[in-house]
């Protein structure tokens, strides 16, 4: 089976969905905490509209300045020139994007939402399941994850600013590479060849030859905005993710090597997972918040395509165990209604974990 196959594409998309279900339904996200953050969130909205609208605004505040001494009447480059730059920023350089995965590296929260997601969603798991063995359901998440530094251990620690530096680096040289295609699009002859061939050469290794083909060939006949918007999506949905993903990884520390290809055997799953929320984070002033609830539902997601971590004691040993997705035909054919089915046989019955301060299950040995 593809890495990129559709079934898992769907599968993802459904996450999205039922993962969002099962973040709103938890009431700690409406902590006095929270609503500030979310007011934050609104207002930081407000202020990425503004950021991007202000240059525009300026172009239009100058042509209408120069209207006063040219007839523009008759003329449509001005036009053009601007919505020119609101395509430019907001599907070549993905600004709005830039700028809410930034706030990751300002405030804490949304580290905190994703802790705070995953034990509510052990807890609503033992909830749903109260009636059955406990030996036969998963083990827990939440109470080994959070005993883990979320800055990885102490000799390779990362300041915030350290991590912010290297955001910006990561993003600077996606954005110049999206902005040197897109230029060279422009050039007589071959340029109409640049976007399609850009095409081939990022879904090739994902889907295979044959569908890159016909992806390419495509490409040559559709205008070129549409392609920009399809590589774009495609690019911020895997961005999108690894950013999601970034307080299980700041914890599980993976080496480059076995980070690559955990991303690799479920790339599928997360690009459907991924472009869902990249679609919704695109409403105006509203993105932000979506974003909150895109790491809310991070947690769902890692429940289902991650084995239950360890103690800290056996972390290294057990990054190398998740690079293989070990259960993905079974949870890719199992029905929406009954996505916990792929249960963990436990060691011995517990107390169970709604009337405890700890929550059960297997534990790692």
């Amino acid at each position: 089976m593809s890495n990129f196959d559709p079934n898992a594409i769907i599968r993802g998309a459904q996450l999205t969905i039922v993962g969002a279900l099962r973040a709103l339904q938890n009431p700690g996200l409406f902590k006095y905490e929270h609503y500030r953050q979310a007011a934050i969130a609104v207002c930081a909205g407000v202020s990425i509209r503004l950021a991007i609208a202000l240059p525009i605004v300026g172009v239009k505040a100058l042509l209408w300045f120069l209207s006063l001494f040219f007839n523009f009447e008759a003329a449509t480059w001005d036009d053009k020139v601007v919505g020119g730059l609101d395509f430019l920023a907001n599907s070549v350089l993905q600004v709005p994007f830039f700028l809410m995965t930034l706030m990751r590296y300002i405030t804490p929260t949304l580290d905190e939402m994703f802790m705070d997601s995953l034990q509510w969603v052990d807890q609503t798991y033992y909830q749903k399941h109260k009636s059955e063995d406990p030996r036969n359901l998963r083990a827990t998440y939440y109470p080994n994850l959070r005993l883990y530094s979320a800055h990885g251990e102490t000799s390779g620690r990362r300041t915030p600013y350290d991590a912010a530096v290297m955001f910006l680096m990561r993003f600077g040289r996606r954005a110049g590479i999206s902005l040197g295609i897109y230029m060279l699009s422009y050039l007589p002859v071959v340029g109409r060849f640049v976007l399609p061939g850009a095409s081939f050469y990022t879904f090739n290794n994902a889907v295979g030859p044959l569908p890159a083909t016909v992806i390419f060939g495509t490409g040559i006949f559709l205008p070129r905005r549409y392609l920009v918007v399809f590589l774009q999506s495609y690019f911020s949905s895997r961005g999108l993710m690894r950013e999601l993903l970034e307080p299980y990884f700041s914890r599980i520390r993976f080496t480059k090597e076995q980070k690559r290809r955990w991303f690799r055997d479920r790339e599928g799953l997360l690009f459907g997972f991924g472009a869902g929320f990249t679609l919704f984070m695109k409403i105006p002033i509203l993105g932000v918040l979506i974003y909150g609830i895109a790491e809310a539902s991070t947690a769902y997601l890692i429940t289902k395509i991650t084995d239950p971590p360890p103690p800290p004691v056996y972390g290294k040993e057990f990054a190398e165990t998740q690079v293989r997705w070990t259960n993905k035909h079974e949870f890719l054919k199992l029905p929406l209604a009954n996505l916990d089915a792929h249960n963990i046989e436990t060691e011995a019955p517990g107390q169970h974990p709604v009337h405890t301060g700890e929550l059960q299950g297997k534990k790692f040995t």
